[in-house]
């Protein structure tokens, strides 16, 4: 189970600036808890919350990042931007 891509449609990039919020595509049996995790792990950031969607058999995971892990920097650093 893993994070498959970083999302980059308009929304995307308009929450990274507006909500500080960035968007997975994850696999679909992976869990919030274990997003978190590995989020928090693999990108060395701190996340405040996550919510999750599933549309067309695909699982989109927004992660909130906390207000000291800026998510344009995270965004820039996987060159989404």
């Amino acid at each position: 189970m893993k994070i498959i891509k970083p999302v980059t449609t308009e929304k995307a990039v308009r929450l990274l600036d507006t909500e500080n919020t960035i968007i997975f595509e994850v696999d679909k049996r992976i869990n919030k808890p274990e997003i978190k995790k590995q989020i928090e792990e693999t990108f060395k950031v701190k996340v405040e919350r996550i919510n999750t969607l599933s549309r067309k058999n695909k699982k989109f995971a927004y992660a909130k990042l906390k207000k000291e892990n800026l998510a344009i920097d995270l965004a820039t650093k996987l060159g989404m931007i």
